[in-house]
Order: structure tokens, then C-alpha cells, then sequence
């Protein structure tokens, strides 16, 4: 819930001991330029999930500061967007 301690477990992660980064930036998705430039300056892929459609509310939703750099996006699936990305990192990877 605070900005900075997001920032930072993000800047903590390390390609040696995980997988990956599973993020809801929540409000942050839309307002953040810090959030996103962690997730670009770390090696560690973020999936960006979203419990509902932020695509489908708000016109200011629309808007993330996450996508870009994330390897990829899961919105609208509700909990469900969180195993999806979970078994993303289980998975091999080309």
C-alpha cells in the first residue's frame, strides 16, 4: 500500500532467487512514474495483474505506467489473472 516499499521490494528482487515479479499496482498503475521505472530498471520479469477490467472503467484507468514494461498484462479475470501469471512463471521460457 506505500509507494516507496513497493518500489523497493521490486528494486530487491534478484534474478538469482526468483522467477519473477507478480504486481497489482492498483491506483499506482495510473499515477506512478516511479513504479515504472523500477520495473524497467530491474532484470526480474513483472507480470502487471489487475482483478477487474481497467480498461472498462474509468477513462483515467485506461492509462498504465506498468504495462509498458511489464512482460505482460492479465485485467479482468478477477483472482483467477493471479494463477494465470503464476503458472506464466512456471513455465519454461524462449
Amino acid at each position: 500500500n506505500i509507494e516507496g516499499e513497493l518500489i523497493t521490494a521490486l528494486q530487491l528482487a534478484n534474478v538469482d532467487e526468483s522467477d519473477g515479479v507478480i504486481l497489482n499496482p492498483a491506483g499506482y498503475t495510473h499515477t506512478s512514474v516511479a513504479i515504472g521505472d523500477a520495473i524497467a530498471a530491474i532484470e526480474v520479469p513483472v507480470v502487471e495483474v489487475h482483478i477487474s477490467n481497467i480498461m472498462g472503467r474509468e477513462e483515467f484507468r485506461k492509462f498504465s505506467h506498468v504495462s509498458g514494461k511489464a512482460v505482460g498484462t492479465i485485467a479482468g479475470l478477477g483472482f483467477k489473472g493471479y494463477e494465470l501469471a503464476i503458472q506464466y512463471f512456471l513455465e519454461p521460457q524462449l
